[in-house]
């Protein structure tokens, strides 16, 4: 099928009205993963945080980056893991991801998004950060480092996986996740949520 294709130059969105701008830039790296973030302060607080950029590092060993906004307004989710180092990463699913969505307001360091959102902390093996009780894959994460972006005041945090909550039927015998039977959705934009549908795994390519 034939495309007719506009060219939006960087003088034209750069131009654009402050949420439309978010809306276009957000949306040109295409589909990105959904993700909730667990956190704890030293005073037992809670929070929680959706994210959609989470990506691979490395696997051996096994760490994961994630960019937080700039912290120029409270940000307590990168507060507490600066505080305590430790949280957790959690799944989007169809089931949940509305309630997801919702953690995303600004509410009061006091009020937890668990209960403003109606999601279940979970404790795993006396790990400190709360879990996602209605997310099927779950993550242990460390902070490792922080790393400043002064190019627009972001924040990359690289993180040690400690440990992961898979349902035994998305867990192939070659290591594969199907995320696909774990029901994780993904994100395009800042407020577009997708199902996820397979087309093949390959082979291992080869010159």
């Amino acid at each position: 099928m034939e495309k007719n294709l506009i060219y939006v130059p960087n003088e034209t969105f750069a131009n654009f009205e402050s949420r439309k701008r978010a809306h276009f830039v957000n949306s040109l790296s295409g589909v990105k993963s959904a993700n909730l973030i667990g956190t704890i302060s030293g005073d037992s607080q809670t929070n929680l945080s959706i994210v959609s950029s989470a990506f691979h590092l490395g696997a051996s060993p096994a760490l994961m980056g994630i960019i937080i906004r700039p912290d120029v307004s409270p940000r307590h989710t990168l507060d507490n893991i600066r505080e305590e180092k430790f949280f957790t990463l959690n799944h989007v699913n169809e089931d949940i991801y509305q309630k997801a969505h919702q953690t995303s307001a600004r509410y009061p360091r006091e009020v937890s998004e668990f209960d403003a959102c109606g999601l279940t902390e979970e404790y795993l093996e006396e790990f400190k950060a709360p879990f996602v009780k209605e997310s099927n894959i779950k993550l242990s994460m460390e902070l490792v480092r922080e790393v400043p972006i002064i190019e627009n005041g972001t924040h990359m945090l690289i993180s040690k996986i400690l440990g992961a909550w898979i349902p035994d039927s998305a867990l192939e015998s070659d290591g594969h996740i199907s995320i696909l039977d774990a029901g994780s959705v993904c994100v395009t934009g800042l407020d577009s949520y997708h199902s996820i549908s397979k087309l093949e795994r390959l082979p291992y390519a080869k010159p």
